[in-house]
């Protein structure tokens, strides 16, 4: 996956759940990204986010260093 879309689609979910009540934001869009995402969706992100998440909103970012990750 090309690291753009990566991006707009971890932005998307956070903006969705950045409207949600409660103060577990970035945990909720870690939970569904580990639920839904492939395992080397997920590890691209998370080296991403390491790199310095360029256009991660925070919430997204945030969110990269709690969801699980394989090893790898």
């Amino acid at each position: 996956m090309t690291p753009e879309k990566m991006v707009m689609m971890a932005n998307q979910i956070a903006a969705f759940f950045a409207t949600q009540k409660g103060n577990d934001q970035a945990q909720r869009v870690a939970d569904h990204i580990s639920d839904f995402w492939e395992p080397r969706m997920r590890l691209q992100l998370a080296r991403h986010a390491e790199a310095g998440g360029a256009g991660l909103v925070p919430l997204a970012r945030e969110a990269a260093g709690l969801m699980r990750i394989p090893a790898g």
